[in-house]
């Protein structure tokens, strides 16, 4: 009888680890407009219902012109590509869980925040900062995001 009892757990356990091995499978999600970009990096990763986005810079939809308007611009316009990715993967602004934010000048850190606060009227996600010492493109920020995607 424990023998049997023993084999029947066993099995269960090892269809419990596959499972869940299976369910964390990294998904590496990119667009066909980001894939005519020819950039070396997904858009996003699906881990079970988590997305890890990209950095994004506030470049200009399926370019990489940086958006006019200095901080200002470029952040609302690196907040709006985030937006989009989200959407396409099935999430939205409001599953943000945690943001990394590089900014070139951090004198320009209030004017950064100014922008970055309308996009979150409610609970504000966990985030960290720092300045950078150049970004891709010159950018002034780039802004990564981890999302629920559940």
């Amino acid at each position: 009888m424990f023998v049997k009892s023993s084999a029947i757990l066993i099995a269960a356990l090892g269809a419990l680890i596959l499972a869940c091995s299976h369910a964390r499978a990294a998904e590496y999600l990119l667009s066909e407009q980001a894939k005519s970009l020819n950039l070396p990096f997904s858009e996003a990763v699906r881990v079970g219902d988590m997305l890890y986005l990209s950095g994004q810079l506030g470049i200009l939809p399926g370019t990489t012109e940086l958006a006019p308007g200095g901080i200002e611009g470029e952040t609302r316009q690196a907040m709006e590509n985030i937006r989009s990715v989200l959407e396409r993967y099935g999430s939205s602004m409001d599953k943000i869980v945690k943001c990394t934010v590089m900014i070139a000048d951090i004198g320009e850190w209030p004017k950064f925040n100014e922008v970055y606060v309308t996009f979150f009227p409610g609970p504000k996600p966990a985030r960290s900062a720092f300045a950078a010492a150049g970004l891709a493109l010159n950018g002034r920020v780039e802004v990564e995001c981890w999302a629920s995607s559940g």
